[in-house]
């Protein structure tokens, strides 16, 4: 995404409203929208979004854990026939945080951080390349280039998104959902995965996990700017204050929750399964088996399951990822 469209545009910038005759009619604004973002040295681009996404990701990192354990719980099995540890976020909090302690809320957090590192500093970085070469001038541009700056995050940073969902599925027996890895560390899961499954079980789960990030980084990025033009239109509040980029978050959660928390729960899925002896999938054997089966035996809603904590997520990472980053990368140019 980027940083001064998202959180520093104004109804006039936006590249998602208004004719293309109205945007060339002044001067001022046909610089606003066509001229070149500010210019950060590209690996220090990289870094700033990494960090600002690994700051916001210790603030969201106990919805994850919710996220995951909604997803796993009743994994292949019909409504009513298993027991349901899990009835919704503010519970399974509370589940969560009584039966594994405050620390379990955290679980994951350093894969969590790993992964928000490597996907958001590729995917961030390669969008503000393409966005200062001016590819997102072009019409469908920002939509291409963030799938694509997406897909190239999420693939890179696969293997560590494989082992916090590992992790964050771990519990006691008593609430125990999906296959239990019993992971003892970080470390230990990246050691454990590599010597039973080679170079290429870091990446099982993987054909999962690009189409999930194509499709939320897709939706983010064509909701989010038009969302805020929108909210800063009715003049409610500061087009440029925190409450008008929350509410776009907010706006754009709800879009991005129902096109992505399918592609979230199928790779989740994926990413847990246990393997055979032949480093296959016990229970699926790719992207389009699980998702019929998910269908087939919990039904269609299935593929919705974990939905809430995803959207309450999306919002505040979003406005807190995007907020630091541009914040950081507005510093970074005043220092240069």
């Amino acid at each position: 995404m980027t940083s001064a469209q998202l959180l520093k545009s104004s109804p006039k910038e936006s590249s998602f409203c208004g004719h293309p005759s109205q945007r060339m009619a002044s001067p001022a604004v046909t610089h606003n929208v066509l001229g070149p973002p500010p210019v950060v040295w590209p690996p220090l681009d990289f870094a700033l979004g990494a960090l600002a996404c690994c700051a916001a990701c210790v603030f969201t990192n106990p919805l994850e854990v919710v996220k995951t354990r909604l997803q796993l719980q009743g994994e292949l099995r019909a409504r009513g026939s298993y027991q349901v540890h899990y009835r919704g976020v503010l519970q399974a909090l509370l589940v969560v945080g009584r039966t594994d302690g405050l620390r379990g809320l955290q679980k994951g957090l350093s894969a969590g951080l790993i992964y928000q590192g490597v996907m958001n500093g590729v995917r961030l970085g390669s969008y503000s390349c393409c966005e200062s070469m001016g590819f997102t001038a072009f019409h469908g541009g920002s939509l291409l280039s963030g799938a694509g700056a997406g897909a190239l995050g999420a693939f890179i940073a696969s293997p560590a998104y494989l082992v916090k969902t590992h992790l964050q599925a771990q519990t006691v027996d008593a609430i125990a959902v999906g296959h239990q890895h019993n992971h003892l560390s970080v470390s230990d899961a990246f050691v454990t995965i590599y010597r039973r499954e080679g170079l290429s079980g870091l990446w099982r789960g993987v054909n999962g996990a690009v189409p999930r990030v194509m499709v939320g980084s897709a939706a983010q990025l064509a909701t989010f700017t038009s969302a805020k033009d929108w909210v800063s239109h009715t003049q409610w509040f500061s087009a440029n204050g925190w409450l008008t980029a929350l509410i776009a978050a907010s706006i754009s959660g709800v879009a991005v929750a129902i096109t992505m928390t399918p592609f979230d729960v199928i790779s989740t899925r994926l990413y847990n399964q246990p393997v055979d002896e032949f480093h296959k999938g016990r229970l699926y054997h790719g992207f389009t088996d699980c998702l019929l089966k998910v269908c087939q035996a919990e039904g269609p809603l299935g593929l919705y399951k974990g939905m809430g904590p995803v959207f309450l997520r999306l919002a505040p990472h979003t406005v807190l990822s995007m907020l630091f980053w541009d914040l950081m990368r507005q510093q970074a140019v005043k220092d240069k």
